[in-house]
């Protein structure tokens, strides 16, 4: 006698554990096509006032004056830049940016760097009473600080000099430059010290050989953050300088407005594209440092 087996037909059930890790793989995809829109619409708004700055120095002077200022240009010329340089003394301004740059980031990272490893590394009685006071200084705003200087200035002769840009600017980027330098020191081993010093190696010694090597991206942190608040300083060049020979950038543009309020518009884009020119490069270079040294600290190198 044969016996026959009906065939069973095998159902396939969705759990609701399956239908639920389909709906997280789902959501990752929604929130990668969000996160690039995000992305698409930031880089828009931070790159097109930079394109259109661009193509408006290349737009001829009566292109500009005549049609829509957010057109493209009709014809393209290069007698701006040429026309920027003839204009004002875009050259020495552009000197005098670099040496206010470069001396106050020279004073700002030896001063941060020594004051922060003071308070984070030595340590002494009142220290985080010191750093509490140095963060203060943050919040301090610039032109408090106008008319005393002036007068400071005057009585021992330093108005209308470098030094007279470059030691307000340093200071009032110290407090930040300090705390970003004592957060660092912060992640740095103590068995690193303690090791240098059972080796006989004294505090500037340990300064020297080891918190400095480490601190290089850092460094590159503070004065990108720092340079890019001193190459555009307007306030301070305004208030101490009174030749035109000692005019950073910023004073330096003011050359480009004529009798009557009347404004070499081609000219001064020329001239702004040819200022911002060399942050953006240094920037560019420079960006995988600053970020590195904005997220790592001395226990993942």
């Amino acid at each position: 006698m044969t016996t026959q087996t009906a065939p069973v037909t095998r159902s396939i059930v969705t759990s609701p554990i399956t239908r639920g890790a389909r709906r997280r793989r789902r959501k990752p995809s929604v929130f990668r096509t969000l996160s690039t829109a995000l992305i698409v619409v930031i880089v828009i708004v931070q790159v097109y006032p930079l394109a259109w700055l661009f193509l408006t120095s290349l737009r001829t002077e009566h292109d500009y004056a005549s049609g829509n200022p957010f057109a493209l240009p009709s014809s393209i010329t290069f007698d701006n830049y040429a026309r920027a340089f003839a204009t004002g003394n875009l050259g020495m301004n552009i000197v005098n940016s670099f040496i206010v740059t470069m001396g106050a980031n020279l004073l700002i990272v030896l001063l941060g760097m020594m004051a922060a490893y003071a308070l984070q590394v030595l340590g002494f009685r009142f220290s985080k009473f010191v750093r509490g006071l140095f963060l203060i200084g943050i919040i301090v705003p610039v032109q408090i600080a106008l008319v005393p200087l002036f007068i400071d200035y005057a009585s021992v002769n330093l108005l209308d000099t470098y030094q007279s840009m470059i030691i307000p600017l340093a200071g009032f980027s110290l407090p930040m430059s300090i705390y970003l330098f004592s957060s660092f020191f912060e992640y740095i081993p103590r068995e690193t010290y303690e090791a240098a010093s059972l080796d006989g190696a004294g505090p500037y010694r340990i300064f020297g050989l080891i918190t400095l090597p480490l601190s290089i991206n850092t460094v590159v942190t503070v004065v990108m953050v720092n340079s890019i608040f001193i190459w555009n300083d307007f306030i301070f060049a305004n208030t101490f300088v009174l030749s035109e020979g000692l005019k950073t950038i910023p004073l330096g543009l003011q050359n480009y407005i004529g009798a009557m309020g009347k404004v070499d518009w081609t000219a001064t884009f020329a001239a702004v594209c040819i200022t911002i020119t060399p942050l953006l490069l240094v920037f560019l270079i420079l960006n995988k440092a600053m970020i590195y040294g904005l997220e790592s600290g001395g226990s993942k190198g």
